[in-house]
C-alpha cells in the first residue's frame, strides 16, 4: 500500500495523471471480497501472455465514466465503443470524456503509451484495482483488443440484449498481452451462397470479440460473382443472379462493400477480397462470352463440382478484364492484399497456368497491392512479398517458402469450417477432408504442423467457411462456433500455453456468453458447458 501518482508518456510528451485516491493496491493480498475472484483463474479466450491477481474486485456502477486519451480521435472512438457495449446490459450511462488532470475513483481509463515495445501493434496492458481500470496500449488497435478482455472479465450476461439486474464486478490484478501471429483470420465464401452486409457485419463483431483481425471474402466462383465492377456490369447483373441449388443470388454494390470494409476497419480487422482465377470462373464466363476462348458464354452454374472452368489465358482481353477488376477493388480496399485464388485450375496446361499467375501478380503489384494465392500459385515465379495459403499440399507450400514467400496456414483437415464436427451431423457441412471436432480444431500447432515449415515461415492462421451447404446466418454460427475460439487462441497465444484439457474448461464457460450474443453454436459433448 502506498501513495501513488500515475504518469504516462504519450509518444514522448509526458502527461501526468494525478489519481485522486491514495491507496492503490497492486501488491499481493489474501483479502477476497464476497464478489471477487482470482484474476489468474480467468476464462479469457484467447489466453493472455501474463496474468497476476490481487484478489479484490472493481465494480462498474451507474456513476462510472470512461476516460480516454486527450486529443486522440481513435481512442475516443474506442471508448465510445466500450461504453455502447456495456450500456445495454448494465443500463448505465457510462459517459466517455477526455482525461484532464485527475482520474477520479471508480472509473475506467484508456491511454496510449510508448514504454513497452514488446506490446507491438496489438498488445495491451490492463491494470485493475478496486478503484479504477487502466487500459494501455501502444496503438489504438492494442486498446481495442484490450477492450475485448474487459468485456470477457465481466459476467457473461454483459452481452445480453436487455438490462440485467446484477453486480458488474471485474477481478483485480494485471494483464499484459500481445499476439503471437499477426494474421488471425476467417474466410467467408459469399459466392456459393450470398450473405447480405448485415450478416457479414455480425461476423465481424464476433471475430473482434475473440481478437481475430482478418476477414477474407471469397467474392467470386462458378456459382456467382458478388461485387459490383462498374466497367464490367454483367458480372453482377447476370453472374451474380444465382447460387448453389438455384434461386436468386445477390451482390454487393461498391458502396455496400466500402461500408463493410469501413466497419471492419473500425474493429481493426483487415478485409482481403478474393476473385478466384483462372479456374472457378463460370459466373464470369457466363457474363461475358469474350472471356471464353470460343467466344461462347456457358450457362450459369448452380452445382458444386469444381475444376471445369477457366478464363482464356491466351487472350489479351482477359488481362485487361483482370486489370479492370483488380483496379476497381484495389481502389475500394485500403488493406495491402488482393487474393487471386489460383486453385483447382485443372483444365489448363502447367505452362499456361504459370504464365497466367506471373502476369496477374504483376497486375496486382501495379495496383499497389500484394498478391495472395492458394498454395497452388507456388509453381509460378511468386514474389517475396506475396503470400501463399496452404490448404492441402505441403510441398507446394514449401516451394513458396523457397521463393521467399510467407504462408497462411489453412490446412483443410484442421481449419475448414464447412467440415462437419462428426459423422452424426447430416443436415449441413461436408466430410471430404474428414471431420473436425472441437478438440481437433484446437489441439495442434501451426508452427510444426508440416515438417520444414516453421514459425518463421508463417504469418498466421485462417479458417475458411465454404458455403455449398451453408444457407443462413444460423448455419454460419453453427459451423464457426465454437471452433473459432480455438483458432483465435492458436493465432494469438504462445504455443507453449496450448493445453486442450485446460482450454476446454475455459471454453465451457463461454457457452453462456455465446448464448447471450444469440450465437447458434454447436454444443459439443467434448466440453462441459455447465461450467
Amino acid at each position: 500500500m502506498k501513495n501513488t501518482t500515475v504518469k504516462i508518456k504519450k509518444y514522448g510528451k509526458l502527461v501526468a495523471l494525478v489519481v485522486c485516491f491514495t491507496q492503490l493496491q497492486f501488491c499481493h493480498t489474501d483479502k477476497v471480497t464476497p464478489s471477487a475472484q482470482q484474476l489468474s483463474i480467468n476464462n479469457i479466450i484467447p489466453k493472455p501472455v501474463e496474468v497476476s491477481s490481487t484478489g479484490d474486485s472493481f465494480q462498474i456502477t451507474n456513476a462510472t465514466k470512461i476516460y480516454v486519451q486527450p486529443g486522440s480521435k481513435d481512442v475516443l472512438t474506442i471508448g465510445t465503443y466500450l461504453s455502447e457495449k456495456l450500456q445495454v446490459a448494465t443500463g448505465f450511462g457510462l459517459p466517455v470524456v477526455e482525461l484532464n488532470g485527475m482520474l477520479p475513483r471508480g472509473n475506467i481509463c484508456l491511454l496510449l503509451i510508448n514504454d513497452d515495445p514488446q506490446l507491438d501493434n496489438e498488445g495491451y496492458r490492463l491494470s485493475i484495482v478496486d478503484g479504477f481500470v487502466l487500459l494501455e496500449g501502444t496503438t489504438a488497435a492494442g486498446l481495442f483488443r484490450g477492450v475485448q478482455t474487459i468485456r470477457q472479465l465481466l459476467p457473461p450476461s454483459i452481452e445480453s440484449s436487455t438490462v440485467q439486474n446484477i453486480s458488474w464486478d471485474i477481478p483485480t490484478g494485471k494483464i499484459r498481452d500481445y499476439a503471437t501471429y499477426p494474421w488471425r483470420g476467417i474466410m467467408l465464401d459469399v459466392a456459393r451462397h450470398f450473405f447480405p452486409p448485415a450478416t457479414v457485419k455480425r461476423l465481424i463483431d464476433q471475430m473482434a470479440y475473440y481478437k481475430m483481425n482478418v476477414l477474407h471474402l471469397h467474392l467470386s466462383d462458378d456459382q456467382g460473382w458478388r461485387l459490383e465492377i462498374k466497367s464490367w456490369p454483367n458480372l453482377t447483373t447476370l453472374g451474380g443472379s444465382t447460387k448453389v441449388g438455384g434461386g436468386s443470388g445477390g451482390f454487393y454494390t461498391q458502396a455496400e462493400y466500402t461500408d463493410i470494409v469501413n466497419y471492419a476497419s473500425s474493429r481493426y480487422i483487415t478485409v482481403v477480397p478474393e476473385f478466384d482465377m483462372p479456374g472457378h470462373t463460370n459466373a464470369a464466363l457466363a457474363s461475358y462470352a469474350s472471356l471464353n476462348c470460343n467466344n461462347i458464354a456457358p450457362a450459369l452454374y448452380t452445382g458444386t463440382t469444381v475444376g471445369f472452368s477457366a478464363l482464356c489465358t491466351s487472350k489479351p482481353l482477359t488481362y485487361q478484364f483482370i486489370a479492370d477488376v483488380i483496379g476497381e477493388v484495389a481502389a475500394l480496399t485500403p488493406g495491402p492484399y488482393i487474393h487471386i485464388g489460383g486453385d483447382e485450375a485443372s483444365t489448363l496446361e502447367s505452362s499456361n497456368y504459370i504464365q497466367f499467375v506471373n502476369q496477374v501478380q504483376d497486375i496486382v503489384s501495379s495496383k499497389g497491392k500484394q498478391m495472395i494465392g492458394w498454395e497452388d500459385v507456388a509453381v509460378a515465379n511468386i514474389q517475396k512479398n506475396s503470400l501463399a495459403q496452404h490448404w492441402h499440399d505441403g510441398n507446394k507450400a514449401k516451394t513458396a517458402i523457397s521463393a521467399g514467400a510467407k504462408i497462411i496456414m489453412s490446412p483443410a483437415q484442421r481449419t475448414y469450417l464447412d467440415t462437419k464436427y462428426n459423422s452424426s451431423i447430416t443436415t449441413i457441412g461436408t466430410s471430404w477432408a474428414g471431420y473436425i471436432s472441437v478438440q481437433s480444431a484446437y489441439d495442434w500447432q501451426i508452427g510444426n504442423f508440416i515438417s520444414g515449415i516453421g514459425k518463421e515461415n508463417i504469418v498466421g492462421i485462417e479458417a475458411p467457411l465454404w458455403t455449398e451447404t451453408i444457407v443462413t446466418s444460423s448455419d454460419i454460427d453453427y459451423m464457426i462456433f465454437p471452433r473459432l475460439l480455438g483458432y483465435s487462441e492458436i493465432g494469438w497465444s504462445s504455443e507453449s500455453t496450448h493445453d486442450w484439457n485446460e482450454y476446454k474448461i475455459r471454453l465451457g464457460t463461454h457457452g453462456p456468453r455465446l448464448s447471450a450474443m444469440a450465437i447458434n453454436f454447436f454444443p459439443s459433448d467434448e466440453v462441459d458447458w455447465s461450467k
